[in-house]
């Protein structure tokens, strides 16, 4: 899993700017104090996103394991619970 400070560096270097705005209105660059933030709640995201991933990934693994040892299929265990 990547750490915190390695996102916030990927996110930056794909975002070296952030601008608020539309076409209509015009585009404003943020401030630093809120581009820090904003890449912060996005790395937070981003993380968030990775961790569910990493659990499911887990639990997949773990289920396929867990059907080698009994030596039954995913179909059989289906039916087994039905």
């Amino acid at each position: 899993m990547t750490t915190k400070q390695k996102m916030i560096e990927i996110i930056k270097a794909e975002n070296p700017t952030l601008q608020i705005g539309d076409d209509d209105s015009g585009y404003t660059q943020l401030s630093a104090a809120e581009y820090e933030a904003t890449i912060v709640q996005w790395a937070e995201a981003r993380l968030a996103k990775e961790a569910v991933a990493i659990e499911a990934e887990t639990r997949a693994t773990a289920k396929a394991a867990l059907l080698t040892q009994l030596g039954i299929t995913a179909e059989q265990a289906k039916l087994l619970l039905s």
